[in-house]
């Protein structure tokens, strides 16, 4: 009693974290339309170049490239509705997050690279998948690995973060940095499209000359969804409150792609991958504002989410988001049967533009399909970060159930 009396007296009452619902919808509208990113560009890439529907799909692809920064934001923003205001175990937590991305980043680059050799024909030895799974492992450059890279970052300097944004302590403080951070990722963003492509990398550190894994070319989003966790309640006040204002400027945005389109293929003349380069000014400021605009979506859904007629879409929600990384890790599988099936049909050009809504379809859902598996047969669970196997709960009732047979 004295123990629980000491320890009530030092120790604020835990508060039950409220579960936000909103943030379910947010992660499956990212993750679905990362899939519909990388299913278009598939589609794409058989198309005679400069033809009309090459055209049109290069045109129209830029609206889709806000997802990658929507994941960030979401995942600066769960990271710190859970752990800023949080008795921290740092071992603890780096434990947990390392060993609940790291167990499937392993094993999926070397599944996918003898996938890879068995698709292609290519000869493989142990010795030869081995020192490509090391190179896969330490650059995160197939696979579309490069998030989870990031992420592995992210935890490293997360402490650091907690107690820097705990030291700036008011909101005041917290919206100067995000302030300053959005400058630096503008004048990143400008230099990425501008400088980088035109000078030499030779020699660079592999996080600067492949700046795309590097967790700082992210930072502006991740605080962003750090400041929206720690002060929720004023943030969502503020953005609903200006909701119709948001909407409209993310609506001209979206239209104002075709035009970044048209400026960057007639007028800059650049080759298709720096046309459709994710890290562009206007596309920085048009991601931010799709992330808003999805943030606020999310909301009205949160509040509707339990009358009748919503509730299957609910429950589609809540089991989409728990295996949304799962679908993030196997889209690979999907997108090289997909790739195998545009090869062999031969479509002509506006022909695979017809095939789009299939070649989503197919891609979506084989992916999706794929995560439920794992999620719902064990031990597969641990392959996307949901473990549903343990050896000491599955010694414990073997003992429990021989114990009982021999009483």
């Amino acid at each position: 009693m004295a123990n629980s009396t000491t320890q009530t007296a030092s120790q604020p009452p835990k508060k039950k974290r409220v579960y936000l619902y909103e943030v379910d919808l947010m992660r499956v509208i990212f993750i679905f339309g990362v899939l519909a990113n990388h299913a278009t560009s598939t589609v794409t890439t058989p198309m005679t170049a400069q033809s009309g529907p090459w055209y049109i799909m290069l045109g129209t692809h830029l609206i889709l490239h806000f997802t990658r920064m929507g994941f960030m934001f979401v995942s600066g923003l769960v990271l710190f509705l859970g752990h800023y205001n949080k008795n921290r175990n740092w071992p603890q937590f780096w434990y947990k997050r390392y060993k609940g991305s790291g167990i499937p980043y392993l094993v999926w680059n070397g599944v996918f690279l003898l996938d890879t050799a068995w698709v292609t024909g290519a000869a493989i030895t142990p010795s030869s998948w081995f020192h490509q799974w090391i190179d896969a492992v330490l650059h995160a450059d197939q696979f579309y690995m490069y998030y989870l890279l990031v992420m592995f970052q992210l935890y490293l300097i997360f402490p650091i973060l907690v107690w820097f944004l705990h030291k700036l302590g008011s909101l005041r403080n917290h919206l100067i940095l995000l302030v300053i951070s959005g400058g630096i990722q503008l004048a990143f963003l400008a230099w990425a499209k501008y400088v980088f492509p035109y000078i030499s990398h030779a020699g660079w550190p592999y996080m600067f000359a492949n700046y795309g894994n590097f967790i700082g070319s992210y930072q502006f989003y991740f605080l962003g969804g750090a400041i929206t966790a720690i002060h929720y309640k004023q943030v969502v006040e503020f953005l609903q409150s200006r909701a119709k204002w948001i909407y409209s400027i993310t609506a001209l945005l979206a239209v104002g792609t075709f035009g970044l389109f048209y400026f960057n293929m007639f007028i800059l003349k650049l080759d298709r991958h720096y046309v459709e380069l994710i890290h562009q000014p206007y596309l920085g400021v048009y991601s931010s504002f799709m992330v808003i605009t999805t943030f606020l979506v999310s909301l009205e859904y949160a509040k509707r989410r339990t009358l009748p007629h919503w509730r299957w879409f609910s429950n589609f929600v809540s089991l989409s988001s728990k295996i949304s990384f799962g679908v993030y890790l196997l889209q690979s599988v999907a997108l090289t049967g997909l790739i195998g099936i545009l090869d062999v049909l031969n479509l002509t050009d506006w022909q695979l533009i017809a095939a789009i809504p299939f070649a989503y379809i197919f891609a979506l859902g084989s992916t999706w399909l794929l995560s439920y598996f794992c999620y719902k047969v064990p031990p597969f669970g641990i392959l996307i970060g949901r473990p549903n196997f343990s050896l000491k709960q599955t010694y414990r009732k073997l003992f429990r159930k021989e114990a009982t047979a021999n009483d």
